[in-house]
This record gives C-alpha cells, structure tokens and sequence, in this order.
C-alpha cells in the first residue's frame, strides 16, 4: 500500500478531471434485521436491527470516503449518525419500517456526496404484524449499487486505487437479494443469531 495522496498534493483543483476515464465501485445498502419474540414493555419494540452500506467486493473503501451519514427516522434519539471508518452501519431497535437516507461524503472535496436510501424491512412479506405471528429468523433486506466516477480527478483516481481488501473472519454467508444475486459475506451480530 502506497502512502494515501493527500489534497495539498494535487492542488485547489484536485489534479484536474482525466478525460475519458470511468471507475465503478460496487456497494451494497441494506438492513438485517431480528423480531425479539414479543414486544418490549418498556418502549414497545419488536426489532433489533442494523442498516449498513458496504463495499460489494471485500474491499475498504476508507481511502476514499470521508464520511457516511445515515439519517434515520426523527423519533429515534440523534437521528443523523455520521461514520467516519468502516463498517458503515448503525444498530438500533425499533418498531415500525421508515425510509432511511444514506449521505456518502468523499475525500476529494470537488466530489459531491451521493445521495441513497433504504426503506428499512422488520417484517418477512407476507406477514401480519398485528397477529403477532411473526418469524424469528433474520431478515434481509439489501440492494446493489455502484458509485460510478466519471472522469474522476487525479487525487479521486489516486484514492480509488489505493484500495485493500477488508480482514475476512466475522462474516456470515447468506444469500443476497441483491439483483445479481451473488453470493455476499457480510457480519451478523451474533445477538441476532441466536
């Protein structure tokens, strides 16, 4: 790995646009999420859960990100999260399925952040939460996407290359429902597991 370039390397104007040069970044945004068994007395949740957006293949996209920022439903206490190093995802409890807006900020300035959501999923379809007949399997809930820089700038170009690929180890398997349907790795907490 090659020291990570830094702004003052490359000037106001980041190094300049490079003509004809298309780079694509596969992620994933999504939610995983785990019906307690009953409803908690003392705030009413059901779910445990996690949104998360993440690098498609193993790889760490910290070289160039900045930052993450999810926004989440105004009920919940703090509700814009901003994460500044992976994994990029936020755990909660909850109750209800709301939209959930995921800001990316990178570290070349002249890149505006790119704009996602995810409608958060706590219920299999098909179900009826008001039966209370709800399933204790995790849920899973993702799309796939791609950032796609064109004609990125020479520091941008520099920080999408001098990417690694992210540790293997707590990882589960599941099939995604991603729309190319590939086999993803991703971590589960070991409470929604059990």
């Amino acid at each position: 790995m090659t020291a990570i370039p830094v702004i003052t390397d490359f000037g106001p104007d980041s190094g300049g646009r490079i003509k004809g040069l298309t780079i694509r970044k596969p992620f994933v945004i999504g939610n995983v999420a785990k019906y307690f068994g009953k409803k908690r007395e003392e705030d009413g949740h059901t779910h445990h859960w996690v949104v998360y957006f993440r690098p498609f293949e193993d790889e760490d996209f910290s070289p160039f990100i900045k930052k993450v920022q999810f926004k989440l439903h105004d009920s919940y206490p703090n509700p814009t999260r901003i994460l500044t190093r992976p994994p990029y995802e936020v755990t909660e409890t909850g109750w209800g399925e709301f939209e959930i807006t995921i800001r990316i900020y990178f570290n070349d300035p002249t890149e505006r952040p790119i704009i996602c959501s995810h409608v958060l999923k706590l219920f299999q379809t098909g179900t009826d939460p008001s039966t209370g007949n709800l399933s204790k399997k995790v849920l899973v809930a993702e799309s796939y996407d791609e950032l796609i820089f064109q004609e990125p700038t020479a520091l941008l170009k520099a920080l999408l290359e001098d990417i690694n690929q992210l540790p293997h180890g707590s990882f589960q398997p599941h099939d995604t429902d991603c729309e190319k349907n590939y086999p993803f790795f991703m971590f589960i907490p070991p409470n929604l597991l059990s």
